[in-house]
C-alpha cells in the first residue's frame, strides 16, 4: 500500500463542494450539499479533510479524503468518512480515523461509535485494525435491504484507566 504525505485540517465553506464530489463518488446514497453545510454550522460537529501533499504540483485531487464526527457528551459517533476513489489503499482513511481517535484521547472521550455497510469489507477490516469491535446489527439500516453493523472502540475501561 502507498503512502502519501497528508494535512489533516478543518474543513471550511470552500472545501464543501470538493467534499460533495468525494460523497458521491463514494456513496450510492450521497448526502446532499447541504448536509455538509449543516455540519460546518454545528458546534458539536467537526469535518476534516486530508489534503494531499502533492495536490499543490497537480498530482492528484486536491482533498484526498474527508471526515465528519460528532462529540456529544464523552461520546465520539463517527458519521462519514470518504476517500477520493483515485486515492483509496493509500492509508488515507486511516489518517483521517487516527486523527478522530487522537482527539477524542485528548478530549476524555470514553466511546467511538460508527455504523458501516456489512457489505463493505475494507472499511470493516481499517476498523478493526484500529481496535474498532463489532458490537450489533442494524437490518435494513442503509435501505434496500443494506445492514450496518454497529462497531465501538473504547477509549476508557469500567476503572477509568485509558486504552
Amino acid at each position: 500500500m502507498a503512502q502519501v504525505k497528508l494535512r489533516i485540517r478543518n474543513a471550511t465553506s470552500r472545501d464543501l463542494s470538493r467534499i460533495h464530489e468525494i460523497e458521491r463518488l463514494a456513496f450510492a446514497h450521497p448526502w446532499s450539499l447541504d448536509s455538509f453545510r449543516r455540519e460546518l454550522a454545528l458546534p458539536f460537529s467537526r469535518l476534516m479533510v486530508a489534503d494531499a501533499a502533492d495536490a499543490e504540483a497537480g498530482e492528484g485531487p486536491p482533498l484526498a479524503g474527508f471526515l465528519c464526527r460528532w462529540l456529544v457528551a464523552e461520546e465520539c459517533h463517527i458519521l462519514n468518512v470518504a476517500v477520493h476513489p483515485t486515492m483509496r489503499r493509500m492509508g488515507i482513511g486511516g489518517e483521517l480515523m487516527a486523527e478522530a481517535i487522537a482527539e477524542s484521547k485528548a478530549k476524555n472521550i470514553e466511546l467511538i461509535t460508527l455504523e458501516v455497510r456489512r457489505s463493505n469489507l475494507a472499511a470493516r477490516t481499517l476498523y478493526r485494525n484500529l481496535d474498532f469491535e463489532e458490537r450489533r446489527l442494524r437490518r435494513n439500516y442503509y435501505g434496500l435491504g443494506e445492514d450496518a453493523i454497529v462497531m465501538e472502540l473504547t477509549l476508557k475501561s469500567a476503572t477509568g484507566n485509558r486504552k
